[in-house]
């Protein structure tokens, strides 16, 4: 049984991503998905609850990331109409400054605007333990048609229901384009449709603005009063920095004398979407039963973390994070810059999970053209077999998860683009080949260079990394790696971390555990790690103890292969799969080097190259398959 529906606004939120400028001014957006119950959906959804969304969307790319979207955060979407005649609305947003949030609203005739009561399934609705409404879809006949049904339904059916008032007056026809911002207008035909639905309601959830609209007048006790004499809801009122306040009952003579949970003082950077974190927090703790200071405070807390960053649904928490928030005094009101917090909340939202990992590298560069060069190759065919080497990895993928590949811009950006439209795992070198100390191919500004790259795509770097390095050797590569984490993470990115431990330490279990050690003391936080064979399952185990310890989200280590033959390479194997952290390997020489040396000889065709290769690659990941099965069966049975 699903725990929430909401029902109500959908779409697509461009951030300006200028702080402190004009909306006018600004140059760069980042795109987030919208709406009141879009985000309280999501919200809810990372807090452990299972929720869903009724909306409509259009039938293009913003409407297929919504729901890609809603579906990526677990939440369920059978709601989410597709309508093939309107399109996605969209809001554009700012921050001014402290109190300054400029809005533009792009809603014409858009497809949420077109939900009505044919999209209402009673069977769905009373699929749910809660109804959430939000004021905006009860300015329109059509859509206010489609609420009253769902929660007439859901009522009917002694399911809960909640109303968020989420008053705009520009949303209901107040005001003109240019007064997104505002959040109060004085209007009696607003307040008499509030009051016409408040009976529908077991919570109702506004600021005081919203409770004056409600109510009908501008003094807040009044306008609970008058709200009280038309429902029997319990009243949550937001009150700013002052929290929140629950009315359960007849409404007192005084706003601190209702019931209260813990409060944050945190600085607000953004207030953009923060009532939306609030309702998912409350909605945490009522639907779950627990008093009401306890919801109080759930939802102080997903507020306060909201006003901290940049985004609406972005910006909350996930269940484990709000674990964290709670047990943590805070050190930094300004909580986006607070390392763990931050890493926290990355570590747990991540895109996609990727519990195996069968990885086919053919990200070389210099090997490549060292081979094109011995063969009397043209080096423009490099580019050429990089994309047989795709069509390998997608041959022995064959459209399932847990198969990715690593592979370079510079000589395969075809096969790069190609593998953009599949499931694969992809990621992408960006060091200089066997640069020691470090250096970097994507120049030296690294934001800017991985802004460019697509939010999916994972940001790999081999370092010859010794821990007992000299000084200033050691100091060079630190803080080339600090600067590019610091850049991977700004623009979303994964960032996988390979170390290749110099001389006879590879395969060293101690020395690659202190060299991992290091890079945590740095604030370094690597997605991935991409090491060489260990000699036994002791190093193994010391290495993924030292990962766990620093971080416990850590997506995980695939094996590299060094050019081992695969009878090697797959021994190795046993040893590596006894850890769950280990996740699988990224190899490329031991399947690629014999086939390109034929190949680029002109000894065998384009066909025999991939069938040689993707046997390759698929015998590999067999071995590593029934490496991992086997060493679940020990677990299970010790």
């Amino acid at each position: 049984m699903l725990d929430l529906i909401t029902i109500g606004r959908s779409s697509v939120d461009l951030y300006g991503m200028q702080i402190g400028g004009r909306l006018e001014d600004m140059t760069s957006f980042r795109k987030y998905v919208g709406g009141s119950p879009c985000n309280i959906a999501i919200g809810a959804a990372r807090l452990g609850l299972r929720s869903a969304l009724i909306s409509r969307v259009g039938d293009e790319a913003m409407g297929r990331f919504i729901r890609e979207q809603l579906e990526r955060e677990g939440c369920e979407t059978r709601g989410l109409i597709t309508d093939p005649e309107r399109l996605t609305a969209f809001v554009l947003l700012g921050i001014r400054d402290e109190d300054r949030f400029p809005l533009i609203f792009l809603r014409e005739n858009c497809a949420d605007m077109a939900l009505c009561e044919e999209d209402i399934d009673a069977e769905f609705i009373t699929s749910a333990r809660t109804t959430v409404a939000t004021g905006t879809h009860l300015s329109h006949p059509r859509t206010e048609a489609a609420v009253i049904m769902a929660l007439t339904i859901a009522r009917n059916a002694g399911r809960a229901t909640a109303l968020d008032i989420d008053y705009r007056p520009n949303l209901w026809g107040l005001g003109g384009h240019d007064t997104g911002e505002a959040r109060y207008q004085e209007s009696g035909a607003v307040t008499a449709k509030l009051q016409s639905t408040l009976h529908l309601f077991d919570l109702i959830v506004g600021t005081e603005e919203e409770f004056h609209i409600a109510g009908g007048t501008t003094d807040t006790l009044e306008a609970l009063r008058r709200v009280r004499g038309l429902c029997d809801a319990v009243l949550v009122c937001k009150r700013g920095p002052m929290g929140a306040t629950v009315f359960d009952g007849a409404i007192p003579d005084s706003l601190d004398a209702g019931i209260h949970g813990k409060g944050f003082a945190v600085e607000v950077f953004n207030v953009l979407g923060a009532g939306d974190g609030f309702m998912a927090g409350l909605l945490k703790g009522w639907i779950e039963g627990e008093t009401w200071e306890t919801a109080l405070t759930y939802a102080n807390a997903c507020g306060a973390l909201a006003v901290s960053r940049h985004g609406c649904a972005p910006a909350y928490p996930s269940l484990s994070e709000l674990k964290y928030f709670l047990a943590t005094p805070i050190t930094d009101p300004a909580l986006r810059h607070d390392p763990a917090l931050e890493q926290i909340h990355w570590s747990t939202l991540r895109r996609k999970e990727w519990p195996t990992l069968r990885a086919f590298a053919f990200d070389h560069r210099s090997q490549f053209e060292a081979l094109a060069k011995a063969t009397g190759a043209p080096a423009a065919r490099i580019p050429e077999f990089k994309q047989l080497c795709l069509a390998a990895a997608l041959r022995v993928a064959d459209g399932r998860d847990g198969y990715g590949i690593l592979c370079d811009d510079r000589l395969g950006r075809a096969a790069l683009h190609a593998a953009a439209e599949t499931p694969l795992w992809i990621g992408r070198p960006v060091e200089v080949p066997a640069s020691r100390p470090l250096e970097l191919e994507i120049g030296p500004d690294f934001g800017s260079a991985l802004i460019e790259w697509p939010v999916d795509h994972t940001v790999k770097v081999l370092c010859h990394y010794h821990p007992d390095d000299p000084d200033d050797l050691k100091q060079q590569q630190e803080a080339c790696i600090i600067r590019l984490a610091d850049a991977a993470r700004q623009s979303g990115l994964d960032l996988l971390l390979e170390i290749i431990v110099p001389g006879n330490d590879s395969a060293s279990g101690p020395i690659t555990a202190r060299a991992i050690d290091r890079f945590y003391e740095l604030g370094v936080w690597p997605d991935w790690w991409k090491l060489a064979p260990l000699q036994s399952a002791q190093d193994w185990q010391r290495v993924c103890n030292t990962i766990s310890g620093h971080d416990p989200h850590c997506r995980g280590v695939v094996v590299l292969g060094l050019g081992e033959e695969e009878s090697v390479l797959t021994a190795s194997f046993t040893a590596a799969a006894c850890q769950p952290l280990v996740k699988g390997f990224a190899v490329g020489r031991t399947i690629f080097g014999a086939t390109a040396e034929r190949w680029f000889a002109g000894q065998i065709d384009d066909e025999t190259a991939i069938a040689a290769m993707s046997g390759a690659f698929a015998r590999l990941s067999g071995e590593w398959d029934a490496a991992r099965n086997a060493s679940q069966v020990q677990r299970e049975t010790t």
